[in-house]
């Protein structure tokens, strides 16, 4: 949509029109600095190959350039609208392109009005690495920044001088070791979010001007909150903390100076901070389990706010509960968990616990009409924020990574005896969801506590522990999961594999496996020799059901019938074993699906 002056919306594109069947999707998009053009990716079928389009604003009409095979990339204009970066893989040696290898990733500029032929190469990987690049211009368009990284949690950075017409690339950064981000900049020195000597985060400074790089420490590591992003605008330091997976927003000046914070509209997750460096305006996006998703304006100068946008929801959102409990793992480690449910339920109630655990990734509050359906027709939804994510910094990703990957299991199981114990969850009415690493959690606990749960629902998980490194870009997850190829690697792989530790002879709960056709994420093989597995061995009378999602991959891109049908499914699979009606609605309001 545009938003003109005489507060008028106007579309501008509508994905809607683009299939008969919905199953082509507007992905990555990015408006040139003067809005005249919208660059945006097109999805089809799910798939993660993505081809990139152009509009032209004023006439709404799609221009003759056609980027093909872009994958894992963004879009970022230069600043006189010429143009801009995008980063692809070399095109597909077969016609069955979702099963390709993820390698030779390379950055890429296209020149408005020329052939994807003609196009710059502007980085590329090096021959025997394997690495994701992304590329972003500063605010002030001097400068294209580059991060290269081998997996989750580390990278290396480069930053081209784009008035030096030969666009040399000049390395910042050099070693994988730690992450590093650009919050912004002044001139020539750089504000970065790094991890290095902060387990947590910190920001510092490093001046591009300065031959020796040097880093200077700017705003130290925080012992009670983790940094999750900055960035510079208004002439502040804005930077979001999470302190237990719920955020905070900070303003400093640029010496590092603490100089308040922003006021959130409750409790839940804040980013997405839009704006100029010189100017007061900033927006900002705030979201969490009962507030839906609103663009807030605020000015940094006489540090006011308004809802600028705000979307209308029909249900009564003061009827819905958000309690934040903690359990402890096995090992003592206390582990954070929000709890949805309604206001009037008070007892035991069914229960889907939901979770993650992995690559660094915080499951931090959003806005689900999705998980409030089921809240209203009298449910409860956990989330629990285990090990291997990134709530509390570097340590707590690590503790759940590589050999430690049964903290998060472990993790997983407690929160779902904490439900339990603390009659949350019906004593038989527990089911466990995760979808892709989250799938691989489902399935592995379910292995090793197959009584504590009522249903288990993995979707486009990872089954196969010992072949995943072999498919489209899993090599990219050895950073998490660890090497097969290396002996104690494929030892602790196979500890906890689900295909490879399904217990015969005992009774398991009732599984719904859900994967598409061509996810070329995380392969559907992962899933069918899974399901096969589990209906080939003796584990009771519950079922084992195999769902599979045609033209479509690992979950973004669905059209919206396609995403009901898939949650109508999940929620009656749920509703059937832990035995919730879901034809008695309560009293809190309309429903939400």
């Amino acid at each position: 949509m545009r938003s003109d002056p005489d507060g008028m919306d106007r579309v501008l594109i509508d994905p809607n029109l683009w299939s008969k069947d919905g199953s082509s999707a507007l992905a990555e998009w990015a408006v040139s600095i003067d809005g005249r053009h919208v660059a945006h990716a097109v999805q089809q079928e799910g798939s993660d190959w993505r081809t990139v389009r152009v509009l032209d604003v004023e006439t709404r009409t799609i221009l003759p350039d056609e980027i093909c095979w872009a994958r894992f990339t963004g879009i970022a204009w230069v600043h006189d609208g010429s143009g801009f970066f995008y980063c692809r893989f070399p095109k597909p040696p077969t016609e069955n392109s979702f099963d390709a290898p993820a390698i030779q990733h390379s950055v890429w500029f296209h020149t408005l009005g020329t052939l994807q032929a003609d196009d710059r190469l502007v980085h590329s990987t090096l021959g025997g690495q394997t690495m994701i690049h992304a590329v972003s211009v500063t605010a002030d368009g001097r400068y294209a920044v580059i991060s290269s990284l081998p997996g989750v949690g580390s990278n290396a950075l480069a930053i081209i001088d784009l008035q030096d017409p030969c666009w040399a690339l000049s390395p910042v950064i050099d070693a994988l070791d730690h992450s590093w981000s650009v919050a912004g900049n002044q001139g020539s020195k750089f504000f970065f979010v790094t991890d290095q000597g902060a387990e947590r985060g910190r920001i510092v400074q490093i001046d591009l001007a300065d031959p020796q790089l040097q880093v200077v420490d700017l705003i130290h590591q925080r012992d009670d909150a983790t940094l999750n992003d900055a960035v510079l605008l208004g002439g502040r330091l804005l930077i979001s903390y999470q302190i237990d997976a719920r955020f905070e927003i900070h303003r400093h000046c640029l010496d590092g100076t603490p100089d308040g914070r922003i006021e959130l509209p409750g409790i839940g997750t804040a980013g997405g901070f839009r704006g100029h460096p010189d100017d007061n305006e900033v927006f900002y996006v705030f979201t969490g389990h009962n507030a839906p998703t609103t663009i807030c304006r605020y000015d940094t100068g006489d540090r006011t706010q308004t809802i600028w946008a705000r979307p209308n929801v029909a249900i009564d959102l003061d009827q819905i509960a958000v309690e934040q409990r903690f359990c402890r793992s096995s090992d003592g480690t206390r582990v954070p968990m929000f709890v949805i449910r309604r206001a009037d339920v008070k007892g035991p109630a069914p229960t889907i616990l939901y979770g993650y655990g992995g690559f660094g990734i915080s499951m931090v509050p959003y806005f689900s009409p999705a998980v409030l359906s089921w809240v209203e027709a009298g449910g409860t939804y956990a989330v629990a924020n285990l090990r291997g994510g990134g709530e509390y910094g570097k340590a707590w990703h690590d503790a759940g990574r590589l050999a430690n990957k049964q903290n998060v299991f472990d993790d997983f199981i407690a929160a779902a005896e904490y439900l339990k114990t603390e009659g949350i969850a019906s004593a038989e009415g527990l089911a466990v969801q995760g979808e892709s690493n989250g799938g691989l959690l489902v399935a592995a606990v379910v292995n090793q506590r197959p009584e504590l749960f009522a249903a288990a629902m993995a979707g486009v998980g990872v089954m196969d522990m010992l072949r995943f490194a072999r498919f489209t870009n899993g090599q990219f997850w050895t950073s998490d999961f660890g090497d097969p190829g290396q002996e104690a690697d494929f030892r602790n792989l196979l500890s906890y594999s689900p295909y490879h530790t399904i217990r015969p002879g005992v009774p398991y709960p009732a599984i719904l496996v859900s994967t598409a056709d061509t996810d070329d994420r995380v392969v559907p093989a992962h899933s069918f020799k899974y399901t096969a597995a589990l209906q080939n061995a003796d584990l009771g009378d519950r079922p084992q059901i195999l769902r599979v999602e045609t033209k479509a991959g690992h979950g973004a891109g669905k059209p919206v019938g396609q995403a009901l049908d898939e949650i109508a499914d999940l929620w009656a699979f749920a509703a059937r074993w832990t035995g919730l009606d879901m034809a008695k609605h309560g009293g809190a309001g309309q429903p939400a699906l």
